[in-house]
């Protein structure tokens, strides 16, 4: 199942469905609406490698709780991101057992092809 994981209020993941071709057969997923849950996260870093890869160091809570002024491990990274929507980077697209992350042009013309559109 492929699925889009976002924030509905974001305006970045709003401009990106908005160019999603129309039939792409995703299940969308406002994570702020329905939280995250650990067996996700998990599939996501399996696919990713890393829940670094999957962490957003652009999140107001980032910034606000210092956290780039601490050493973060692997599980820091996971604890954060399941404590708070926010420090998931979005939007994240699961697509034929790969995972997307952020909305990055290159990022983009990524998911278009996997999503049969380029």
């Amino acid at each position: 199942m492929n699925k889009i994981y976002y924030i509905a209020s974001c305006d970045t993941c709003r401009k990106i469905i908005k160019s999603l071709p129309k039939g792409n057969n995703l299940v969308f997923r406002d994570i702020k609406q329905t939280p995250l849950t650990e067996e996700e996260l998990e599939e996501m870093h399996e696919i990713s490698g890393s829940y670094e890869a999957l962490f957003s160091k652009k999140a107001v809570l980032y910034k606000t709780m210092d956290l780039k002024n601490k050493s973060l491990t692997e599980d820091d990274y996971k604890k954060y991101i399941l404590e708070h929507y926010t420090f998931l980077s979005r939007p994240v697209f699961v697509i034929d057992n790969n995972v997307y992350v952020g909305g990055t042009q290159q990022n983009m013309l990524q998911v278009m092809k996997a999503l049969g559109n380029v």
